[in-house]
């Protein structure tokens, strides 16, 4: 177990500006949309009691058949719809970029992440160690994420932090997040990968700046070292993986990871 206590619906609880936005704009398209749900409903019951068989007081006329004006509402209204959600989103997108790094007044902390079966492994080059199952950070401070996958197509999803962003062999995707408060966050593979996929989930502890340094200071402490050899060892198939550290971490591990399926070796 990851150790996090969940939060129910993350998602509508967040706990930073990314998930925050992504929210008010699941919102916003929420109650524009609503401008066509709720009188269709009204509608409904409206006809339904007013052209009753017995006792509706509905004007009976079976020979009529269109009016401009109907048609007009029935699909301007929807279309202008369209149009709003359309520019919202489109606007929204760009803002939201996930490859766009956040402006906290802060150097952001970079950490390199690999999905495996059935677990994640997270490197810190600046530190030179490495964790897994476990991904700790400052919160006030970027996080910065660089995503690849050393098996099938994953999917990394921290609900409180942000949206969803996929983890490719022989790919390298990013995602930028922030938290502005402390706690620790349930994360996890959003695409069904084997038989291990419901255990592949892993905690998200944003820490003040003193814990994590102490944090950085218990990996460091760790007896083991994460070379060609234990790395191999590391991405055999598991389920159900206990958080580990790594006091040393190959160069270039990240690299080579993505390199390998592409049949090329990093320089």
């Amino acid at each position: 177990m990851d150790g996090c206590t969940p939060i129910r619906a993350p998602i509508l609880h967040p706990a930073g500006p990314v998930a925050l936005a992504e929210r008010d704009l699941l919102f916003t398209a929420v109650f524009i949309m609503l401008v066509v749900l709720i009188p269709v409903f009204v509608m409904t019951f409206l006809f339904a009691w007013r052209y009753r068989a017995s006792g509706g007081k509905g004007r009976y006329t079976p020979n009529w058949f269109y009016s401009g004006k109907i048609d007009a509402l029935i699909w301007l209204v929807p279309a202008a719809i369209v149009v709003i959600l359309a520019c919202l989103l489109w606007s929204e997108t760009h803002r939201l970029d996930p490859y766009r790094q956040l402006n906290a007044g802060t150097r952001p902390l970079e950490v390199e992440a690999v999905a495996q079966d059935w677990k994640w492994l997270f490197i810190y080059p600046e530190h030179g160690i490495a964790s897994v199952n476990e991904l700790a950070f400052p919160a006030g401070r970027p996080l910065s994420l660089k995503i690849t996958s050393d098996t099938v197509m994953n999917s990394f999803f921290i609900p409180a932090l942000g949206g969803q962003i996929y983890a490719m062999a022989g790919m390298q995707t990013r995602l930028n997040l922030l938290a502005d408060r402390s706690g620790c966050f349930r994360g996890r593979n959003m695409q069904y990968s084997g038989d291990g996929f419901p255990d592949q989930h892993f905690a998200a502890r944003a820490l003040s700046a003193e814990a994590f340094e102490d944090w950085v200071a218990k990996a460091r402490k760790s007896p083991e070292r994460l070379d060609a050899t234990s790395y191999r060892a590391l991405a055999a198939p598991s389920r159900d993986h206990p958080v580990s550290y790594y006091s040393g971490v190959a160069p270039r591990l990240f690299d080579s990871i993505i390199a390998k399926y592409a049949g090329q070796h990093p320089e």
